[in-house]
């Protein structure tokens, strides 16, 4: 053992994988199910809330929302997420993981249900409310990033870190394929008893009053996941590595992880004050930027850069899938019709490209580790995506769709198995453990600012449909994940180091300047 390393710590760190390992990432996932619910399936819906309450603008057309209103559906709770992630992850550092780990919960569910909820009846107060309640249900999403990732983290054991952490965002997977299979059965109840005619056949009856009842289903579901999993997230206890190294309480520290782990475990509480005083550095200090400086830069780039095209792919697919052929024109279907084929689209989008390769980082990230993954995945989205940009107009044919959708599926895959997982483990292992979940929500909060790159700028080109805008999205897109490859260089690798060893906290750093002194003080008593 390392002695200057606590036993606690130690503990957690050789400790075989078991149920409590499990449990914490069935805990922690599900929130990331719901935070991925939350977010993708106002994507199934905002076609629907165009043909509702903006079908006058132009009777020729289905209606469709606006472009500054369409934005602001989809990018609204973007803005939340970023604001939720600094806050509950400064918070996190502050006040304790666990602490405020339930209030997110809280705050998701009450807000997915007050989206279905409108005070008013006009397009605007419709609109209003929906953008109001999706802001504060975003804050709550993003303060599940940080906190998720951290509690993780510091629960598992050094050798499958990275999986335990891979398989809690591999969650999000999930929550976005349930969000296109929810919404594909709850339009498709509403069609089977309120069948109407397509638009082109007659404009007025093609939307169904009742619709306007299906968006608000779909929305408020969300809050399921949320409620069921509030009473197990208030029975975690706190990790042992904020216990015993931010409130200094090595005894409790000791207790709760020795129940955990069903072993009993020194508290060393004097031993603390030495590892304490080692790391008594905030995160504006020279001494954290001169440590973590560049892997705080690089976990942030990385992330943003990543978000834009992670965001603008799932965001925007619905305006893509007309194009590939798994959707039908506007005018040839009606209200509920456009909302199951966009629904359906996603569903085999997310289970054949986008969930596959969440689960392939979980099984290889650590034997290739983070490093690799995430070079890789950048490398091969940006080449997809290249060629889906300079071939658009021999892509989008019909005779061609299926090449299409293999290479748009083909960079959803690589997006998980690469940078969009990697990108949210790296900054829960890199930092110390009295910054992590603060670094960790810098990171993120920096993806949630490319996601609306995204939502309020790439978006704008693909809503048109305009063959043109499309190739230029794409190429754009292909050259920021090129500069996340580049920006990635920034990173070390982490696998099968203790996050002590991996941040510095256990005095590794201070070795060689240490050393260096003590062989300077040797040769001075040498001289004559």
């Amino acid at each position: 053992m390392d002695s200057n390393k606590l036993s606690v710590l130690e503990a957690l760190d050789s400790a075989k994988t078991q149920w409590y390992h499990a449990k914490a990432i069935v805990i922690a996932g599900m929130g990331f199910f719901t935070d991925a619910y939350d977010l993708f399936c106002i994507s199934t819906v905002s076609k629907l809330l165009g043909r509702l309450y903006y079908a006058d603008r132009d009777p020729t057309a289905p209606g469709k929302l606006p472009l500054h209103i369409n934005n602001a559906v989809i990018g609204v709770a973007l803005c939340g997420t970023l604001s939720g992630q600094l806050v509950f992850g400064w918070l996190g550092d502050k006040l304790g993981r666990k602490k405020v780990y339930g209030i997110t919960l809280i705050l998701m569910t009450i807000c997915a249900i007050c989206s279905g909820i409108s005070f008013g009846c006009s397009a605007k107060a419709v609109i209003g409310t929906l953008c109001f309640f999706r802001f504060w249900l975003g804050f709550g999403i993003g303060g599940d990033y940080p906190l998720s990732a951290t509690i993780m983290s510091e629960y598992a054991n050094k050798s499958t870190r990275g999986a335990f952490i891979a398989a809690v965002f591999a969650m999000q997977g999930m929550g976005i394929i349930f969000a296109g299979l929810v919404s594909m059965i709850v339009s498709h109840l509403f069609l089977q008893a309120n069948p109407a005619p397509k638009f082109k056949d007659n404009h007025v009856l093609s939307v169904q009053p009742n619709a306007d009842y299906a968006w608000r289903i779909v929305l408020m579901l969300g809050a399921l996941p949320a409620i069921l999993t509030y009473y197990w997230r208030l029975k975690m206890p706190e990790t042992g590595r904020y216990t015993a190294v931010i409130e200094g309480n090595a005894k409790q520290a000791a207790a709760d992880m020795g129940r955990v782990l069903d072993i009993e475990i020194e508290s060393e509480q004097e031993k603390l004050a030495t590892f304490k005083s080692n790391n008594d550095y905030s995160l504006l200090s020279r001494k954290f930027f001169e440590r973590h400086g560049l892997h705080l830069i690089g976990t942030s780039t990385t992330w943003f850069l990543l978000d834009i095209a992670f965001y603008s792919q799932n965001l925007t697919q619905k305006d893509i899938f007309p194009v590939m052929g798994l959707t039908k024109k506007a005018s040839e279907v009606n209200a509920l019709e456009e909302m199951f084929d966009i629904s359906r689209a996603m569903f085999v989008v997310a289970m054949f490209g986008t969930f596959p390769g969440y689960w392939f980082t979980v099984a290889f990230i650590e034997k290739l580790g983070r490093y690799k993954i995430q070079l890789m995945g950048f490398l091969m989205m940006t080449v997809f995506m290249f060629i889906i940009g300079f071939k658009y107009e021999y892509l989008a044919t019909r005779e061609h769709k299926v090449l299409f959708g293999v290479l748009y599926g083909l960079t959803f895959f690589f997006a998980n198995f690469g940078p969009n997982s990697t990108t949210f483990v790296l900054p829960a292992e890199l930092f110390p453990t009295r910054v992590r979940s603060t670094c960790h929500a810098i990171s993120a909060a920096s993806g949630k600012a490319g996601a609306m790159v995204s939502a309020f700028g790439v978006q704008s080109y693909t809503v048109s449909n305009d063959p043109k805008l499309i190739k230029k999205a794409m190429i754009f897109l292909a050259v920021t994940n090129l500069l996340g490859f580049f920006f990635t260089f920034l990173v070390t690798e982490t696998k099968g180091r203790s996050l002590e060893e991996i941040s510095g906290e256990d005095g590794g750093m201070d070795k060689p300047e240490t050393q260096m002194t003590s062989n300077r003080d040797i040769s001075e008593v040498q001289e004559p």
